[in-house]
């Protein structure tokens, strides 16, 4: 088991699956786009989910759905800004979903915990903009860019690419001076990947993430669910949390989910089955 994460004002034991509540402040994410885009509505959403047994909250002002277009730095601060500075105080700590290094300094500067970069910290300024500031870092893998990351994406051997790239990154995260318990690796379900790339890395996870750092893992609704069940975004609830224990099983740290509660009972029914539940 890796050490306990250090994540800004927190430090996260990882003795059981910790759970990571999506709240997305943007008009157009695939699943919820546009539930919560009002800071008083995302701010409401989080606390809910909190109350659900959210370990975390990852919290995004950019959609990174396939086909999706950029969106200013000043735009994505004015999303989030308002949520996590309402937040600050909520209990639990604050992931940031960015790839913007200017995003990232505002973000840690107003209570932001943890960043976390489909980019995998590879833009200009990146890993200088969180080098020194006790955050918890997530480096994800992605083949392209979320405008044309789904366009036929192809690979020799997924597994041993995606595990690649992801050591690649890490080292150049120790290499800037940041401790290895600040850092987590995402194989980047979804991220320029086919219904049969992504299933071939849940099965392999340990292989494709490795046992130095912990991992985290965002199954929650994706195409591969609704690949394999038929169903839409809106309907891929039990998929989800099935996805989710599978993760679990093979040794994920961290899940990423829209549906917080419903994932937290079937980690405690799992816990109860493999260690017993006390008299």
């Amino acid at each position: 088991m890796p050490d306990p994460i250090q994540c800004g004002r927190f430090r996260l034991s990882l003795e059981r699956p910790l759970v990571m509540g999506i709240v997305n402040v943007t008009p157009d994410s695939f699943s919820d786009g546009n539930e919560h885009f009002r800071a008083d509505e995302a701010v409401a959403h989080a606390r809910l989910l909190v109350e659900e047994g959210a370990d975390l909250l990852d919290i995004g002002g950019e959609s990174t759905r396939p086909g999706a277009q950029a969106v200013p730095a000043d735009e994505e601060l004015r999303r989030i800004l308002p949520v996590i500075e309402a937040l600050r105080d909520c209990g639990v700590p604050l992931s940031v979903d960015t790839c913007k290094p200017d995003v990232m300094r505002a973000a840690l500067a107003a209570g932001a915990d943890m960043i976390n970069d489909i980019g995998g910290f590879s833009a200009p300024g990146a890993i200088e903009a969180v080098a020194d500031s006790g955050c918890a870092l997530c480096l994800m893998h992605m083949r392209g860019e979320p405008r044309t990351m789904q366009d036929a994406p192809v690979y020799q051997d997924v597994v041993a690419e995606v595990r690649d790239y992801l050591d690649r990154g890490a080292q150049r995260l120790r290499q800037a001076g940041i401790a290895a318990t600040r850092i987590v690796l995402d194989p980047g379900f979804g991220f320029g990947k086919t219904a049969a790339h992504n299933y071939t890395l849940l099965q392999q996870l340990p292989q494709a993430v490795g046992q130095e750092y912990p991992s985290l893992l965002g199954l929650s609704r994706k195409s591969m669910i609704g690949a394999v069940t038929g169903r839409p975004a809106s309907r891929r609830l039990g998929g989800s949390v099935a996805a989710a224990l599978a993760g679990a099983v093979r040794g994920a740290h961290i899940l990423r989910v829209h549906d917080v509660a419903d994932t937290v009972d079937a980690l405690r029914v799992w816990s109860a089955v493999e260690q017993g539940v006390r008299a």
